[in-house]
């Protein structure tokens, strides 16, 4: 429409949300400088990451007064996650000040009970509801946000539902015994919590409310009521689709899997085997009731991601069709040029960012910076790529991804790693392990335990760990709970379980066992051997919530 404007402060992925807007038939306009603010008739405001980042970007590009007097003039306002945030008077991320418009501060999740950043899909609780005659002529007070639905968060610091900002306060959502504000209304001001770019189809629906309706809530018409304490929260388990790209001899890119990391078909071995084009694959994922979509680039290309265009290409037309979020893995790291320009981690990170991922995947470098790490006696340096790339666009847009092995051990003695007893004894017998991390493809191991990876990873900044194990990797035979429930216990951030689902029953085996987050597959998804929606179904019936199969209609 006309008019609509997206105020970008230059964190994160904001293309999701322009290919949402486009999706349904509208056209969105970059505001460029702050006098664009007041050119707009509706303005969505999104954000990611830090609070104290946010802040300051709008102050030192001149934003902050004129989106300001943007709000105070009654013309339409969204704001979204961190957007939403900076309407408050502060937070306890940073000393910097916020808007100030909305009462109260926005603190920190309690993580003593519950993994945070607070990543995944969720319910609300609606606080406001219209009569019947509220909305002629005028929006809609929910904006089309539906307590039977789930929306997808992702964030670390949240604000508090209190008298002072109550009549304010549109929906709550509870994690774990804590319940925060996650979308708030009043006069012209909308703002969610969650990111509805990212939250399928009742996402899309939320977006077309506002941009399509008049933006002017006749309060009058509304009914406020406080939040109610639930039994126990409404967070869902995640179910993520896994592909690794890579091209094939005719160079282009396909989705495989292997053996153990052969990906050529065993017959000759001629040619990389192809399971699917990356865009189609990753369509049907959606469609099929993924929660996220992961790409791991394992492409030449990978050696020099910012030239990666094959590769950028793909996140780019996924994101224009794909509503849920996208990480992309692989050569995540400081890279240099042929011609010997150097380009640090944050910046390859930032390309992906702005092609449609949502999270990037470190994998080998995050080794690298957990070994120097301890080595400088838990020093952090500034420079690595976890916490560059964490400080400009948040810990909830770095994964860490694990490839560790088991090394048998008689005795726990025997060395100096941690070690767990494993269901499955070693060649000699053994019934002890610890779990050596690999870098390069799982081609080198290093003497460095998979305990002392992700807690040195957490304390750089992740917010995120793919735990892999090489040992389960294409076998079928289930997960290794062993492993799993060894890093689940040693952080506080979400894990994503991978490597060895089979059956249907091993999902929730490893849901109700260890207690992660989420829980990844490849390869019999894309054969068909155990479909996406089997998964969802079974562990649902299994009585794990999960995200329902989207069918909402736009």
């Amino acid at each position: 429409m006309p008019g609509l404007y997206m105020l970008d402060y230059g964190a994160g992925n904001v293309r999701s949300l322009v290919n949402a807007v486009n999706h349904l038939g509208y056209d969105i306009t970059f505001v460029k400088e702050p006098s664009d603010i007041a050119l707009a008739d509706k303005l969505i405001f999104p954000g990611v990451g830090d609070f104290g980042f946010a802040m300051r970007a709008l102050r030192s590009k001149g934003y902050a007064e004129p989106l300001k007097a943007y709000i105070a003039s009654g013309k339409p306002f969204m704001g979204i996650c961190v957007g939403m945030q900076t309407l408050f008077e502060g937070s306890a991320e940073s000393s910097e000040p916020g808007l100030g418009i909305i009462p109260g501060k926005t603190l920190l999740f309690d993580n003593s009970t519950k993994a945070v950043p607070h990543m995944g899909w969720n319910h609300t609780q609606l606080l406001k509801e219209q009569l019947d005659n509220g909305l002629e002529g005028g929006q809609a007070v929910n904006y089309n946000i539906d307590q039977d639905k789930v929306y997808y968060f992702v964030h670390s610091y949240c604000a508090r539902y209190s008298d002072e900002n109550k009549d304010w306060v549109l929906a709550t959502t509870q994690y774990g015994d804590e319940t925060f504000i996650s979308a708030v209304q009043k006069g012209n001001v909308f703002a969610t919590q969650f990111h509805p770019e990212k939250s399928g189809f009742a996402g899309l629906n939320l977006l077309k409310s506002f941009i399509s309706g008049t933006g002017f809530v006749d309060e009058k018409t509304v009914i406020c009521k406080p939040p109610v304490k639930l039994a126990q929260d409404t967070f869902t388990r995640r179910i993520i689709a896994c592909l690794d790209v890579r091209a094939n001899d005719s160079g282009d890119l396909v989705v495989t899997k292997g053996d153990q990391y052969d990906v050529r078909e065993t017959e000759g071995g001629k040619d990389v085997r192809n399971l699917g084009k990356p865009v189609e694959l990753a369509k049907r994922y959606f469609n099929e009731g993924a929660d996220e979509i992961t790409f791991l680039n394992i492409t030449s290309f990978r050696n020099c991601p910012l030239a990666d265009t094959p590769m950028l290409e793909v996140l780019k037309l996924t994101s224009k069709s794909v509503f849920v979020p996208l990480t992309i893995g692989g050569g995540i790291r400081d890279v240099t040029d042929p011609d010997g320009t150097v380009h640090p981690a944050f910046e390859v990170a930032g390309e992906y960012f702005r092609f449609g991922a949502d999270k990037v995947s470190i994998g080998s470098d995050a080794v690298y910076c957990a070994e120097d790490f301890i080595a400088s006696g838990g020093k952090k340096n500034g420079t690595t790529a976890i916490e560059t790339i964490a400080e400009a666009y948040g810990s909830q847009a770095v994964v860490i991804s694990v490839d560790p092995r088991r090394v048998y051990v008689q005795d726990p003695k025997d060395t100096p790693h941690s070690t767990v007893k494993n269901s499955i004894p070693g060649p000699n017998g053994e019934q002890y392990c610890w779990y050596q991390c690999t870098v390069k493809g799982g081609r080198e191991g290093r003497d460095l335990d998979v305990i002392q990876l992700v807690t040195a990873c957490e304390q750089l900044g992740a917010g995120e760990i793919l735990l892999n194990c090489m040992d389960r990797d294409g076998t079928n035979s289930g997960f290794e709970l062993e492993l799993i429930d060894s890093v689940k216990k040693a952080v506080k951030i979400p894990v994503i379980a991978s490597s060895g689902a089979g059956r249907v029953e091993d999902f929730v085996e490893v849901f109700e066992k260890t207690g992660v987050e989420a829980a990844l597959a490849a390869g019999i998804f894309h054969r068909r051997e155990v479909p996406l929606q089997n998964v969802k179904e079974f562990v649902k019936g299994s009585g794990v919530a999960v995200r329902p199969i989207d069918t909402t209609t736009l």
